[in-house]
């Protein structure tokens, strides 16, 4: 998610930092458009392959949405609409699982797990920022095992230092290790600039997260838009590969994905509708939850929120 970030201000800041034109970008989309579409890019197999071929598909009950992609429909102070009533539209759609953000909309953690369950719903993961101190962290924890929560993700953190990567990386492990005896999984998600900001010498944030992040502590929730466009942006011929390596090379975990479209002209798209060819992405690496995410929806969130849904259940890899 990018709960927080402004995604068009940091594309564009990343981007000018490595001295690459918005066309240069679209260059590299469009040879990983090429190879999407000499591979099936995420498209339905025909009715007799699915018979006849031993096809892959994500599991329902590991689809999720991050409540990120709804927020305007969740009424103050983001939008119009009702947060109980779009929680439950949500649920109607056939979503087992959200992802927190945005916190918890009057209520306490208690009562939003009652909330959650009465229709028929987990918030599994949430968004949550490195704590101030520790008894911000004991609360972060205690809510999150309150909700019933497996899963809770950093989701941004941007800095040209290095002393201060390696600083969130240490306190990282130290929060994970904390979430690890709530029995709560603990795990960076990524934007673009990790993979093409320079912080001295040619080393960027994700080689120093990586290098430093406890593998046995902390896992990786990948953005595959942005990771897409991390590879596009460091001139990749083939973006989508650049994630899939990207995914295989890190001694971390990938447990979870953001699952995000890319139009051709590097703005989001709802699922399908872009260019990232999901189908090899998820044929190289299966994750424990696949989350929806539009930080600007196509048409309207709950239609973003429909989409994405039904994309994720047809698609054969």
């Amino acid at each position: 998610m990018c709960y927080g970030f402004d995604g068009d201000q940091a594309m564009q800041a990343s981007r000018a930092q490595r001295g690459i034109s918005r066309r240069g970008v679209l260059m590299g989309l469009l040879g990983a458009s090429a190879a999407a579409l000499s591979l099936g890019g995420g498209a339905m197999p025909a009715v007799a392959d699915v018979a006849t071929k031993p096809w892959k598909r994500v599991p329902p009950g590991k689809i999720s949405i991050q409540l990120w992609t709804v927020r305007e429909a969740l009424g103050a102070p983001w939008g119009p609409g009702d947060y109980d009533t779009t929680l439950r539209a949500i649920a109607e759609l056939g979503y087992p699982r959200v992802e927190q953000a945005l916190g918890y909309f009057g209520r306490s953690a208690a009562e939003l797990r009652a909330f959650y369950d009465s229709i028929g719903i987990r918030a599994s993961s949430s968004h949550d920022g490195v704590s101030a101190d520790d008894a911000a962290l004991a609360i972060k924890l205690e809510n999150a095992a309150t909700l019933g929560q497996k899963y809770l993700n950093v989701p941004y953190f941007a800095s040209n230092s290095l002393a201060d990567w390696q600083g969130l990386a240490d306190r990282m492990n130290v929060e994970a290790q904390a979430a690890a005896s709530y029995g709560i999984a603990y795990g960076y998600h990524n934007h673009a600039h990790e993979f093409t900001t320079d912080l001295g010498g040619g080393r960027t944030p994700w080689q120093v997260l990586t290098e430093r992040l406890d593998p046995s502590l902390v896992h990786l929730e990948v953005d595959l838009y942005w990771a897409v466009t991390g590879g596009a942006n460091l001139g990749e011929a083939d973006p989508v590969q650049f994630a899939i390596d990207t995914i295989h090379e890190a001694p971390q975990r990938v447990r979870q994905f953001h699952v995000k479209d890319r139009h051709l002209d590097g703005d989001m798209a709802d699922l399908g509708t872009g260019t990232i060819a999901f189908d090899r992405i998820f044929a190289a690496h299966a994750v424990e939850e696949y989350i929806v995410e539009n930080d600007t929806p196509d048409v309207t969130p709950l239609q973003t929120a429909a989409v994405g849904y039904d994309y994720l259940r047809s698609l054969r890899f």
